[in-house]
């Protein structure tokens, strides 16, 4: 039997190499998956056309030691091929997915549970090998089984699900609130749902492609708005009785932040979702004298068994996000290339052994 298998490797900006590697060995307290879906994420795309970001290339991350050239890829399900020493809450056979942040174990924040904001933050597929590979190996605690009744496509979506579910978690959102998102890629329309999910009647989606924007609409939205059109404050306050409860950034640029803040009710809160690629200038006197709360959140903490029963029983169909569903071997073009260049791919799912 051969000790190799193909994988995505991230070895600079815009060179991403389908090659073999060799197949990882579980150690102490790890897990080893036949991967089966892995999605591409935002943060993979930002490593394709801007890397490295988050993948450590100067020196090694100091949880694992990993360096350099990466299999990326952190969105997958798959089946437990091998458990290492210790391994007590898997065994071989079981269906799962993957919560893909790394905890230290010498942060004060994994005693409190806020293990998201324990440091040096870390991921799998970003600070270690990933998931656009046949096997890979993670960390005990990172393991959840999936019921039979999900489909390992509806799996591959549970990590950017708990993203979004984690936002409208964070903003406070309530039944009947209203609720505006910019940004309709994949984070923004899995909002959409967590939203509705939550209880609002009222899901108002701003982005500037037409198809995205269809999109939404697809998924659950009440009203799309394109985002090169006049003053959107005012329409999203005819449209919410006086203004937003809930803003969600899923976008991350000035343009978005302004237009979001000045979109809320008084005493309305923001929640910044979207790794924003530059600093944003902020009117502190118009938030003080609003009352607006502004929130930033990372990740996603101790909710991965509530996103997994919210897909399983319906309330999430996260598979509407899905446009198409590709082999390994046409990750680059059919993958990377595809969500760069056209604006109507929402999610790609790698079939691994397709």
């Amino acid at each position: 039997m051969s000790n190799t298998m193909k994988a995505a490797r991230w070895h600079a900006a815009n060179d991403i190499r389908v090659e073999q590697t060799e197949i990882p060995v579980a150690g102490k307290k790890q897990v080893k998956i036949e991967v089966q879906f892995t999605g591409i994420c935002g943060s993979d795309l930002h490593e394709y056309t801007h890397g490295p970001m988050l993948i450590p290339f100067d020196k090694p991350y100091p949880l694992n030691g990993h360096q350099g050239v990466t299999t990326l890829g952190h969105e997958f399900s798959g089946i437990v091929s091998e458990v290492g020493e210790g391994v007590t809450n898997v065994k071989p056979g079981d269906r799962v997915v993957v919560e893909p942040l790394f905890k230290n174990p010498e942060s004060p924040f994994i005693a409190n549970g806020e293990y998201n904001l324990s440091e040096p933050l870390g991921f799998v597929g970003l600070t270690s090998n990933g998931g656009f590979a046949k096997y890979t190996v993670v960390e005990d605690y990172m393991v959840h089984k999936i019921p039979d009744t999900m489909s390992f496509e509806q799996g591959a979506l549970v990590e950017p699900a708990a993203v979004a579910v984690y936002a409208v978690l964070q903003s406070g959102l309530k039944l009947g609130d209203s609720c505006v998102i910019f940004g309709a890629g994949p984070i923004g329309l899995l909002c959409v749902q967590a939203a509705i999910a939550a209880g609002s009647p009222n899901v108002i989606v701003v982005d500037v492609a037409d198809k995205r924007l269809e999109k939404a609409k697809e998924v659950g939205a009440t009203h799309i708005i394109n985002g090169k059109s006049k003053d959107i404050p005012a329409q999203i306050k005819k449209l919410t009785n006086g203004g937003a409860d809930v803003f969600l950034d899923a976008a991350g640029v000035q343009a978005t932040y302004d237009n979001g803040i000045k979109s809320l009710r008084n005493g309305g809160t923001a929640v910044l979702v979207a790794l924003f690629g530059k600093p944003v200038t902020h009117d502190a006197f118009d938030q003080v004298v609003r009352e607006i709360t502004v929130k930033g959140i990372i990740a996603y903490r101790n909710i991965f068994p509530q996103v997994i029963q919210l897909i399983d029983s319906g309330r999430m169909p996260v598979e509407k996000l899905v446009t198409q569903k590709i082999k390994l071997d046409n990750i680059v073009a059919d993958g990377f290339e595809a969500l760069v260049s056209n604006p109507s791919q929402v999610k790609i799912l790698v079939d691994i052994n397709g």
